[in-house]
């Protein structure tokens, strides 16, 4: 007699919004080859990569017919946030908080079971007293400037979802700093600057996230197997010495009175879109455990030494950086972060005093 077929398990229906963007593509291709993910519509301005199994929907996630294009949907992956440092900051905020306003209110009267939002691990905030790995509900701690300003305030429409949609699952993601195709952040950058800024008596810690491994992780909570706020990064972290190592990068090591005065000069006066608080996250340690991730079953394909190297091909070109000397970059380049400025206006005034003390002798 032949036994009885066990039901097949429902498959998960996802929309992802921001889908065109380097998270958004990345996450695309993962849901379309996972067994337990069913229909997938993508939502942007524009149609991104063409994949089997993608339905497109153009629109501006801000507009009421938002809630349309996620109809159908059992899990929504809100991507739709703008990450570029050159972006007016109101323009920046207007997308980055009033979208996810958007996307959540729609979200819920369009019958969506969960809204998984991805935010920073730098809402922890990166301080001397940070421990490593800090646990997940450690307290949001970060200064409220710019791009973290906005996610701070996303992770507040988050909380405020939960109490005024009991029946929505909001899921928030914090990934440590990503790295990847097409990933341009304040901490990709800081490796474009022609030397690497070091702050005298600090003790940072570089943890990273591929792009790929939080689409793996994006792809559990829109099933459901997390909830509440988690973290996701590549396992332990590198040490600054280590990193040096690693990337070949030279050190211009500088007090901290003088690198955070000097970058918000330039920031007070257009150099730099970034406020001087970003100094903090080179100065200090910010490890994050993926404790519910991986309780779930997940883990970091890529580590922190592969995820290095894929910041300096990114920055440089496709080279090896195991004991190898990074060549220098275009000084716009490393002029637009903080960080890249800074290193960038001090090593120059650096050079200058060794060329004369040199001359002098």
């Amino acid at each position: 007699m032949p036994r009885p077929r066990a039901p097949r398990r429902t498959a998960t229906a996802v929309a992802v919004t921001g889908a065109a963007g380097a998270i958004g593509s990345a996450l695309l291709r993962r849901l379309v080859a996972a067994d337990r993910i069913g229909k997938v519509v993508a939502v942007d301005l524009r149609k991104g990569e063409a994949l089997e199994g993608v339905v497109w929907r153009t629109g501006d996630v801000r507009d009421p017919s938002i809630a349309q294009r996620l109809a159908g949907a059992d899990a929504v992956i809100h991507l739709a946030v703008d990450w570029r440092l050159e972006s007016p900051p109101a323009e920046r905020t207007a997308l980055n908080v009033r979208g996810t306003q958007a996307v959540v209110t729609a979200a819920a009267a369009a019958g969506v079971r969960r809204v998984v939002v991805v935010t920073s691990a730098v809402v922890y905030g990166a301080l001397p007293d940070n421990r490593i790995p800090l646990p997940e509900d450690a307290p949001l701690r970060a200064v409220p400037e710019g791009i973290v300003a906005d996610l701070l305030e996303i992770e507040r429409v988050a909380d405020d979802a939960r109490r005024v949609h009991p029946g929505l699952d909001v899921v928030v993601v914090r990934p440590a700093a990503l790295v990847g195709p097409g990933v341009d952040t304040l901490i990709t950058r800081h490796f474009a600057a022609p030397r690497l800024l070091v702050i005298k008596d600090t003790s940072p810690a570089w943890q990273f996230c591929h792009v790929d491994d939080l689409a793996s992780a994006l792809e559990l909570a829109a099933l459901g197997r997390v909830s509440g706020a988690v973290t996701c990064g590549s396992d332990g972290y590198l040490t600054q010495q280590r990193l040096e190592d690693l990337s070949g990068l030279k050190r211009v090591e500088i007090p901290a009175s003088l690198a955070l005065a000097t970058a918000e000069r330039l920031h007070r006066v257009g150099v730099t879109p970034a406020p001087a608080s970003e100094l903090a996250y080179v100065m200090h340690p910010l490890v994050v455990p993926s404790t519910a991730l991986r309780a779930a079953g997940w883990s970091a394909v890529h580590d922190n030494e592969d995820n290095l190297a894929a910041v300096l091909a990114a920055v440089e070109g496709d080279r090896a950086v195991a004991g190898r000397r990074i060549g220098k970059r275009d000084a716009t380049v490393a002029a637009t972060s903080a960080a890249g400025a800074t290193v960038a206006v001090l090593g120059a005034a650096a050079f200058v005093r060794a060329a004369r003390k040199a001359r002098s002798r």
